[in-house]
Formats: C-alpha cells, structure tokens, sequence
C-alpha cells in the first residue's frame, strides 16, 4: 500500500472517529466521547508520523500551529477539525501533500486542546467528590 494511500485512509478514519465523538457529545455519553476523541487524536498522530517520514526537514510545524488561546466551545472546536481532515483528505486526493500535512497538524493541535479541556474537566469533577 503506497504512503499516501496510508494517509488517506488514516483520515478517512479520523473523520469517522469524529463523527462518533460528535454523537457521543449530543448524548453526553463522556466515556464515548473521550474514547472516540482518542481514537480520533490515534489516527491523525499515524498520518502525521507518515507526513514526517515524507518531509523530514519541514521547519515550519510549528508556524502552522493557529492561536486557540481563547475558549473555544468544543463542539464548535470539532467542526473545525472535521473541516480541517475534510480539507486534508482533498489535498491528499489532489496530491498537494505538503498543505494536507498542515491542515492534519492544525487539526491535531485542536484535538489536543479539546482533550486537554476534557481532562482538566474530569480533574474537577473528581476534585469536587
């Protein structure tokens, strides 16, 4: 299987993961949506690593990176990275590589932020118990 097909299909993957998370969010099913939200994070670390084995001396990473300092809601949050990995999987299919890897680290930095607010919010949680 040829690298970009790898890619491809990890965000394929990715977007679905994300969908499930989306449901699990509108039920407020946590342990759904923290496991889809890893699984989601899983999938865009592989492509990433498979765009890194592409483009080793790529030292713009972190310019890529968007300012998300401000509290972003989370669904609002995982719509952006839903069109993030839609925009990357065209890139992909367009075989403009290089912008599908900076759309795939953008949308791994938001779900770093999305699982980092989720983990500050359990740590409350338990905190209050």
């Amino acid at each position: 299987m040829a690298i970009n097909e790898k890619v491809s299909n990890a965000l394929k993957s990715a977007v679905a993961h994300l969908e499930n998370s989306v449901l699990a969010l509108n039920k407020k099913d946590e342990n759904l949506f923290a496991d889809s939200l890893w699984h989601v994070a899983s999938e865009l670390e592989y492509a990433l690593f498979l765009f890194s084995i592409m483009f080793p001396d790529e030292n713009s990473l972190s310019s890529w990176k968007r300012k998300s300092e401000l509290k972003i809601e989370v669904g609002s949050m995982l719509v952006e990275v839903k069109n993030l990995l839609n925009e990357a999987k065209k890139f992909v299919a367009d075989g403009r590589l290089l912008d599908a890897y900076r759309s795939a680290y953008i949308a791994r930095h938001y779900m770093l932020k999305v699982q980092e607010d989720l983990a500050k919010k359990k740590h409350a949680m338990l905190k209050k118990k």
